[in-house]
């Protein structure tokens, strides 16, 4: 039987997810169901180029299912590399679930695909090829929050969850610029966590709860489909050179993102930080000396 390509167009829809082909793409639309994966449903949807594919397999999935797959190549999502394998198969967004009766169909889908990318370099790629995720970005991780508007990564830390190394630091900013990577470790694992890696060689505390460079995931806090596609905007900016927009004065000023150095901060918060000092002072924690400053500090605000 002579090979044809499939019509542009040509729409393959399975669980959770529809595969449109283009003549130089694949559409990936997520459903937005109950059932659909969270982060299928963050993705919304996602365009796939043909150079960005190394291969395509279809296999027999689980309960009278088979599984169409699209190989990323190494280096073209920056959503896979932030991921690094640490994706359950429920959650990869380059599979597509059909009822076996459907098989023959994806076959058909299968060979057309091979065929298109029969010229492709299956290596690395030197630059990301699938768009990331869009900016601005935020999560609640345990020990604080997370917000990244494009140029800068901010993290305000949490009175009940910031170790006292890090509230010590204080709220961080990071200008994409001064990043060199990010290290994601998925919150459905034990010490989850995001980290920024630093281009500045500063040594950086192999605990990432004592890092103020990293926040810590915990039950319910910094969840894949919310912490992923963070880390992978995060990764995209670092290797296109990102943009270098002044960061506020030293991350330890209590400045994050949205407030300018003269912004007054809400009196309840500052109540809050201040008998949350009182507490690490009484434990222990913090020096008269350190206790005496930052509250000094924190009264400066009101």
């Amino acid at each position: 039987m002579p090979h044809t390509m499939a019509r542009m167009g040509d729409v393959l829809a399975g669980f959770h997810a529809a595969w449109e082909f283009e003549s130089d793409s694949v559409l990936i639309r997520f459903e937005r169901g109950i059932r659909t994966p969270k982060l299928f449903q963050a993705l919304g949807e996602r365009r796939i180029p043909l150079d960005a594919i190394a291969a395509v397999t279809l296999t027999p999935g689980k309960r009278g299912t088979v599984v169409l797959r699209a190989e990323p190549r190494p280096g073209a999502d920056p959503l896979m590399e932030a991921a690094a394998g640490q994706l359950k198969e429920g959650s990869d967004p380059y599979r597509l679930v059909l009822p076996a009766e459907r098989e023959t169909l994806a076959e058909y889908y299968a060979d057309e695909l091979r065929a298109m990318l029969a010229t492709n370099d299956p290596g690395p790629a030197e630059r990301y090829l699938v768009q990331p995720p869009e900016t601005p970005l935020q999560f609640k991780a345990y020990d604080g929050k997370a917000s990244f508007d494009g140029k800068a990564v901010h993290f305000r830390w949490f009175w009940t969850g910031a170790s006292s190394a890090k509230w010590k630091a204080g709220d961080q900013g990071f200008a994409v610029s001064d990043l060199c990577g990010v290290e994601w470790r998925s919150p459905e694992v034990f010490e989850g966590h995001l980290r920024l890696l630093r281009r500045d060689g500063v040594p950086q505390p192999p605990q990432a709860d004592q890092d103020p460079a990293a926040v810590v995931f915990g039950l319910g806090y910094g969840p894949v489909h919310e912490s992923l596609p963070f880390a992978a905007a995060v990764l995209a900016a670092v290797r296109s050179g990102g943009a270098s927009a002044p960061l506020p004065e030293s991350p330890g000023a209590g400045t994050t993102a949205g407030e300018g150095p003269g912004t007054r901060r809400d009196p309840a918060d500052i109540a809050d930080r201040i008998r949350h000092l009182g507490e690490l002072h009484e434990a222990g924690l913090v020096t008269d000396e350190e206790f005496s400053m930052k509250k000094a500090e924190l009264l400066a605000e009101l």
